[in-house]
Parts: C-alpha cells; structure tokens; sequence
C-alpha cells in the first residue's frame, strides 16, 4: 500500500471509533476483511490510528485555533503537520487510494498550524484528558500530573503471567527464547514476564498450552493482594472472562474453590476453555441474575477471600484505550461510582468474619478509590483496611514499591503498568 493509501485506511478507522467503535477490535475487523494489507501497511496504519487517538487533546485545540473541524480527515491532517512534522500535500494527492487533495482552507490552514506554539496550550490539551477531569487527575498526581500523562500516552507493554500450576518462570523464558521471543522477568510481579518488541503470541505453544496467559503486571498484582491460599473459599466477583480467577486458582494449587461471578454469561463461557489450557480444575462459574440473585443469601457469610474488581471507567488503561478517555463523562463517572459501591456491599455479604475483601479498580481516580471505599467503611464499622504495605510483604514477599500505608496505588509511571487502586479491607470478629 502507498503512503496515501495507508493514511486512507487511517481516516476510515479514526472515522468508525468516532463514531463509538473500540479501537483494537475495529482495527482487527478491519485487517481481517482486507488480506491484502501486509504485516508493514498493518503496523503503519495501526500506528497512524493510534498516535492520531493519543494526540487527539493538541489536535482539537490546534484545528479550532486554525478553523478546521475536528473530523477524522483533519485529525490525520493535523498528525502528519505537526505530530510528524511530514508534507501533507505529500500524501492528500487524491491519486489511486490516496485522501483527496487538500483544499484552498486546509493549505491555509496547514501554514497556521506550522505556527502554533504547544506550550500555549491548557493542560488537558497538552496532556490528553478532558478538561472537566483536571481536578480529580491533580488530586491524585498533583505535581506529577504531567509525568503520568505522559506514560498514559505511550504504548503499553505486553506481559505475561507464568501458570504456576504449570511453570516457573525461567523455565517459560528459556521456551520463549526457542521460539525467538525475547522476555523479562517484571519488575514487581514474582509471575511476570514483559515482552520486547511487538509480536504476535496468540498462537505460541505457552500460550496455547496454557504454561502462560496474557496479563499485564498490575492486574497480577491485584490477584497476588488476595493472597487467596490453598484449601480457601474464594470469590472473584466481577469474573469477566476470568484473567484474575486463573490466577486466584493457581494461588491455591487446586485445592479449594474459587467462584467465579459475571452478571454476563458469554464473558464466563470464555473461561471454560481458558480454565481447562491452565488446568485450573476448583474453578466454578455462577451468572448472577442481578443484585438479588438467591445465590448471594444461601452463600452468604462463607468465604475467606471475595475480589471485587469493579467495573469502572478504565482510567488506569488509558494506554491500551486512547479513545476511552474522550468518551468518559461525568454522568458516566457517577453512574460508576453509584454501582461500585453497591457491588462492594453485596459482595461484603459473601467475607466470613476473619476474611478479606479486596477492592480494585483500573482507576487512578479518587473518586472510583478511595471515595468508594470511605464510604462503604463509614456504612460497614464490621470491616476495617488492611494496610497494604503489610499484605505485598505477606503476599509477594518484597518491599512495597508505592506509598501505601492504607491502599495500594501503581500508576504507568511510577511503575510501568497499568494504573490500579487496591485496597483490602478484613471483616471484624464479633463487629
């Protein structure tokens, strides 16, 4: 594909997320239907969509500064003007595949975008957020805000967390290496393994054969703060499609059960096959028929360890999602708050006296954190927190590397993962 051709393919993509498409599966659709598009005009057009998504904040400040609408033509325009400092006229040729040629407004308009100067800028278009977001990100950040906006708008790594029911972690790097694939151990989890370079895992034989699943370091870390052990009844209770209950199940060394919950029953059948690859033989699915499926009273009081990883407005994976972040509102933001505190009450009707509840977002924002969980202890005096500087020593058996007298906090920068507020909370005795 030309150079026209590609940045085409780039605006048709840009153009359906705007429209409400999650990114990486448009994507993979796209490339599905199109086989003639190489493993190079993939990467380069990935790559267009994406660094357009990133840098979408600058982009909608600069083409209002300039007179342009912010349509998926000017977005690519403005990319290649100022994001990648390259001759648009270069590219819009209209020839072939090519976008067509830029107009009387836009060649004036790409002289002036030539001339704007970031650093006059408000800080959410600088550092890619929405601007009503700025109070809760600085309550947070505070003087950091720009370092971790920034790690939030590089790209990921890909990690790996090792099946103990299967492996060892050198033992999966050594398979790796015969395979060409170059791995490290993460720098936190004791089961991670990051990937260098960009490769296509889905079909290695780890992966396939279950020695390996990928997940990124900070979601490993949620499941180890459970600190589930063998012989324990356990409760994933937003299961999903099972990435942290395969990872509870290999805590315990098949010994107990560990139920896992999703209100959406086609998310738990993707756990079968999973579960069956890992050998994760005490792991028992249950679709919840709402906040007063019967299963919740007849269970009620029994397990040690019950994980709610809410579901939440996915801030801490910015970097995976771009586009998420233009798509958040504050009704959506309150809508999540509303529902993470009632899941965290149902799900503290399952903790035993003695046992935990952890609570977990991939937020970094307040408001989904700590705003959730002062509430529910101000409601539940029968449950009191569990300083998580105490449960990593117990549980990963390494100095906790963030500040975290009361809750655990990792954010992209300061640890290189996705961001994750934890926090584990003990039921009383006698409360």
């Amino acid at each position: 594909m030309t150079p026209g051709a590609r940045l085409a393919a780039a605006i048709e993509l840009i153009a359906a997320i705007e429209r409400g498409a999650v990114a990486d599966r448009e994507i993979g659709s796209y490339f599905r239907t199109r086989r003639y598009a190489g493993s190079k005009d993939r990467a380069a057009i990935s790559t267009l969509v994406y660094d357009c998504l990133r840098r979408r904040g600058i982009a909608l400040w600069g083409l209002e500064r300039v007179g342009l609408d912010p349509n998926p033509r000017h977005l690519a325009l403005e990319l290649l003007v100022r994001g990648r400092g390259e001759p648009a006229e270069a590219v819009f040729t209209g020839e072939g595949h090519a976008p067509a040629r830029l107009d009387d407004a836009e060649r004036a308009a790409v002289a002036a975008l030539n001339a704007l100067d970031d650093g006059a800028a408000p800080a959410w278009a600088r550092l890619g957020f929405p601007a009503w977001l700025e109070s809760e990100l600085r309550a947070r950040f505070g003087e950091d805000l720009e370092t971790e906006m920034a790690a939030l708008n590089r790209r990921a790594a890909v990690d790996l967390r090792v099946n103990a029911l299967k492996a060892v972690r050198p033992q999966v790097t050594e398979e790796l290496a015969r395979l060409g694939v170059t791995a490290a151990p993460t720098p936190l989890s004791p089961l991670g393994l990051r990937i260098e370079g960009e490769r296509d895992l889905s079909r290695l034989p780890p992966l396939r054969d279950g020695l390996v699943e990928i997940q990124d370091e900070g979601s490993q870390i949620v499941a180890l703060m459970v600190e589930a052990r063998p012989g324990e009844q356990v409760v994933d209770f937003c299961a999903g499609a099972g990435g942290k209950t395969l990872a509870l199940a290999a805590q315990m060394r098949r010994q107990g059960q560990v139920y896992a919950l999703d209100s959406d029953a086609a998310r738990l059948e993707r756990l079968k096959p999973r579960a069956r690859r890992a050998g994760a033989h005490n792991i028992q699915p249950h679709v919840l028929a709402g906040a007063d499926d019967p299963w919740l009273k007849c269970e009620g009081g029994r397990f040690d360890r019950v994980l709610v990883d809410a579901p939440c407005s996915g801030m801490g994976a910015w970097r995976r999602a771009p586009e998420a972040r233009w798509r958040l509102t504050g009704e959506i933001l309150a809508r999540h708050v509303m529902h993470q505190g009632a899941i965290l009450s149902r799900a503290a009707s399952l903790v035993r006296p003695g046992g935990r509840l952890i609570y977990a977002v991939c937020s970094l924002l307040p408001v989904e954190g700590e705003g959730v969980v002062g509430k529910f202890l101000s409601d539940r005096h029968d449950f009191a927190s569990v300083p998580a500087a105490d449960v990593w020593a117990s549980a990963i058996g390494s100095e906790c590397p963030a500040d975290a007298s009361s809750y655990l906090v990792l954010t992209p920068a300061r640890h290189g993962c996705d961001g994750f507020f934890v926090a584990v909370l003990e039921r009383r005795a006698g409360v």
